[in-house]
């Protein structure tokens, strides 16, 4: 039997100002996809929901290493999201990188918390 170390890298961000449109569903989970890829982690799948009127948009992918999601809120031009890894293989950093780039948010805060030892590797807003 494989043993694997118990260990996870839990990235959570805010992307606030975001000049993309936030109700351009498909292009928000193509996103998602390119991110979660670029990070190193493999989707298993994913369930998602809209909200009317304002068609905010949660999503959730499961990852063969944990999950990632988005919660958006159009009529703020701004969303959360966290992207959960176990071991130390993927990358929070890649993962973050590609959706600045698409969301061009104007703020972002970020956290990111190494899990069995409830270190907070890095607390910043950039």
């Amino acid at each position: 039997m494989a043993t694997y170390e118990f260990i996870g890298i839990h990235f959570l961000a805010s992307y606030i100002g975001c000049q993309k449109d936030l109700t351009d569903i498909d292009n928000l989970r193509i996103t998602m996809r390119k991110a979660i890829e670029a990070s190193g982690a493999t989707i298993l799948g994913h369930n998602e929901h809209i909200f009317t009127p304002m068609n905010g948009y949660t999503a959730v992918f499961v990852l063969s290493e944990s999950h990632a999601s988005i919660h958006t809120y159009p009529e703020n031009d701004s969303c959360f999201v966290d992207l959960f890894t176990c071991g130390q293989n993927c990358s929070s950093e890649k993962f973050d990188h590609v959706l600045r780039e698409f969301l061009q948010p104007s703020k972002v805060t970020y956290q990111v918390i190494m899990r069995n030892n409830d270190i907070i590797l890095l607390n910043q807003n950039g």
